[in-house]
């Protein structure tokens, strides 16, 4: 089960292949996988906001209170895994104007798999320091942008002419995507959940 995690960072080609038979023989074996890597950046950041917390000036750190990091940490979990399943399912409708006829479920467990990259950065959130998690959400999203270009030709079993502009315009509305449920996401949480700042003494 973990092996064609691991070769997604090794060798990308070999794991599309053997992820694709997974999927055929098991349609549903991604879910676990999905909830269960989806727990890293909503853990990793309910740790950093509560212990670690984050500059505003020189020498003062800010934190959360633990209800509101929980309150944080459930809403990016929750987002994360809508978000996949919602871009399986622009792929699953897309690839009505091309040679594939995937399941849905295949749809979802090829979106989980190409964001592996992003829950991996997730880690970052234990130290939230701006410029780190800027860093390591550009990588994560190029090696993500990898992934998709490399792996839907084999994993949706399409020309490579047709995989490169499914291909786009998955990275396309995944963009999009993104850009919709982090904005909804912030303005729930500022408006909704009304978060509770902790301002401790200065740790000079």
């Amino acid at each position: 089960m973990n092996s064609p995690l691991l070769k997604l960072f090794t060798h990308p080609a070999d794991a599309w292949l053997e992820i694709r038979r997974a999927e055929e023989d098991h349609p549903q074996q991604y879910l676990p996988r999905l909830l269960a890597l989806a727990l890293i950046p909503a853990v990793c950041l309910f740790v950093g906001t509560t212990t670690f917390g984050w500059s505003l000036a020189a020498e003062e750190r800010v934190r959360l209170s633990m209800a509101s990091a929980a309150q944080l940490a459930g809403l990016l979990y929750a987002t994360t895994v809508v978000g996949v399943m919602l871009m399986g399912m622009m792929i699953r409708w897309m690839s009505r104007g091309f040679d594939a006829q995937p399941s849905l479920n295949q749809c979802i467990g090829f979106a989980a798999y190409c964001a592996t990259p992003w829950f991996f950065a997730g880690v970052v959130g234990l130290l939230p320091i701006r410029w780190l998690a800027l860093a390591a959400l550009l990588a994560a999203s190029a090696y993500a942008s990898v992934l998709l270009y490399g792996g839907l030709q084999t994993f949706l079993r399409l020309k490579k002419e047709q995989a490169m502009l499914f291909a786009t315009c998955v990275w396309g509305v995944g963009l999009l995507l993104l850009v919709t449920i982090l904005v909804a996401m912030i303005l729930f949480w500022f408006n909704g959940l009304m978060p509770e700042y902790v301002r401790p003494a200065s740790l000079g």
